[in-house]
């Protein structure tokens, strides 16, 4: 599986929506979060107007208007914002259990790529149906505030506790483990054990 821009983006929308309304500015103008974000314009509002059609977002008219959440991000799975912004979650059609496309190999039943390809659909769904938008942010918002820098949607800064060691944001490096999603909700959020 791997998101398309479009999925990218509008996924990163709507966990700033997420960050945004738990820090108290639940509506961000379409501009800051094309500017936050590094997302053209048009191509924001093209995605804004699908989730609202969705029901994911809202979007707000007026000189303080924008767009903000309107899904409960408790009970919006990851898997289901996936789904509906990309498709299948299987690296290939054969594999896919809501688009199955058959392949061209001539023994489907017993061909070991199609076999581990559905593992890894398995392990992907397995993660993102179990997790909630909602677990993002949570996620996200801690890491902030470890890392002593201010919430997304807050025009204050926050004084970090301890002095950070990472990069700034923006800055390239490697894809460290220790960053992922489920190193953050053990080591940050010991409270939210995964599976729970």
């Amino acid at each position: 599986m791997k998101l398309t821009k479009r999925g990218e983006y509008a996924l990163r929308t709507l966990i700033r929506l997420g960050v945004a309304a738990r820090t108290g500015s639940p509506i961000v103008s379409v501009s800051r979060l094309a500017e936050q974000e590094r997302i053209p314009a048009k191509f924001l509002e093209n995605i804004l107007a699908d989730l609202k059609a969705e029901g994911y977002v809202e979007g707000i008219r007026g000189k303080s208007g924008g767009a903000r959440l309107v899904c409960d991000p408790a009970e919006t799975k990851m898997g289901e914002l996936v789904r509906f912004l990309d498709g299948k979650l299987a690296p290939i059609g054969c594999a896919s259990e809501t688009a199955y496309e058959p392949c061209t190999c001539p023994d489907a039943e017993h061909c070991g790529l199609r076999m581990l390809m559905i593992d890894v659909r398995n392990a992907i769904a397995g993660i993102l149906d179990r997790y909630s938008l909602g677990d993002v942010v949570t996620v996200t918002l801690s890491k902030l505030e470890r890392d002593g820098m201010a919430p997304v949607a807050v025009a204050a800064p926050v004084k970090a506790k301890a002095k950070s060691v990472r990069k700034p944001p923006g800055q390239p490096r490697h894809a460290d483990p220790d960053d992922g999603f489920l190193a953050g909700l053990i080591n940050n959020l010991g409270h939210l054990k995964p599976g729970k």
